[in-house]
């Protein structure tokens, strides 16, 4: 696979700007994809916040497999100073519960009769700027689908005992996993310009043929599910006349056929992973250090 990272300009003045505002913040509100809820948790978030309460809003529920999505919120409702929540922004009766969450995260606060300062975070085109809308009852920030839309850190009011901060959404400078990367990619969180699109697609395609096959042969009216990603772009490029001369499928197109259409939900309620797949990953993690520590040291004593 082609390693993906993208951080641009703007991403690295957010950061900076973040940092700074933080002693002001009382609750950060980390909106994350449901269909990723650990590939799309930057790490930045939890360095920036300094231990201060955080909401990770799990959103696009509506586009995730509800199974999974309710394992990743037990395990991040076990975690210290979380407590997460599954949505999409168009629940405005859901959107109206985050004020009273954050609220609950800091009751000293309100029992002083001050307004909770929130931050919202989280990476592109994740719906930071939708939820902004929806809590404030009106349009006020920039909504697109497409990542990198907002740009430069905004401040706004809630009238019920709520101050809200907007930031752009950021990327980390590098992504460490791929398959973290490959599934940002495949979201549309990383620009498809900052990709190899071809090469995306056929990893969400792997995917989707392992893990929700009966999707993916619904959705292109397949009989017999081919044998690999390829295969299975094929068949789609053939299926939606994206031929070229010869009668040669010009993958670029079927790959963007998939891509789109995956994005949209249109091949269902997919989760792209699963809490057992990255406590195995943190496990390896660990023995891997162990590991490299013990050499160290063995080194050191010879």
């Amino acid at each position: 696979m082609t390693r993906i990272n993208w951080f641009p300009g703007h991403m690295h003045k957010a950061r900076k700007e973040i940092a700074e505002l933080m002693d002001e913040v009382d609750v950060v509100i980390e909106v994350l994809d449901a269909r990723l809820p650990r590939s799309s948790e930057n790490p930045l978030v939890d360095k920036l916040r300094r231990g201060k309460p955080v909401i990770k809003l799990l959103n696009k529920q509506d586009l995730a497999d509800s199974v999974r999505t309710r394992e990743w919120l037990s395990y991040f409702n076990a975690q210290d100073s979380v407590t997460a929540i599954a949505m999409d922004t168009a629940q405005k009766r859901l959107v109206q519960n985050i004020p009273a969450l954050c609220k609950e995260a800091v009751p000293a606060r309100v029992r002083a009769g001050r307004p909770v300062r929130a931050m919202i975070m989280g990476i592109p085109n994740v719906g930071k700027s939708t939820l902004i809308n929806a809590l404030l009852g009106r349009r006020i920030a920039k909504v697109g689908n497409e990542p990198a839309v907002t740009k430069g850190q905004k401040r706004y009011s809630v009238h019920n005992g709520m101050a809200l901060s907007d930031t752009p959404g950021i990327l980390w400078p590098k992504i460490e996993d791929q398959d973290s990367a490959y599934r940002l990619a495949a979201s549309g969180a990383i620009k498809d310009t900052a990709i190899e699109y071809e090469s995306v697609a056929t990893y969400a395609a792997t995917f989707l043929l392992a893990a929700y096959p009966a999707l993916v042969a619904e959705r292109y009216r397949l009989a017999e599910l081919p044998d690999g990603a390829e295969a299975l772009l094929d068949q789609i490029g053939r299926k939606r006349g994206c031929l070229k001369p010869g009668g040669v499928v010009d993958l670029y197109k079927a790959a963007d056929i998939l891509l789109t259409e995956l994005r949209a939900g249109k091949l269902g309620a997919i989760t792209f992973e699963t809490v057992a797949e990255w406590e195995q990953k943190r496990i390896e993690a660990e023995q891997a250090a162990a590991e490299a520590a013990a050499e160290e040291n063995k080194e050191s004593e010879s």
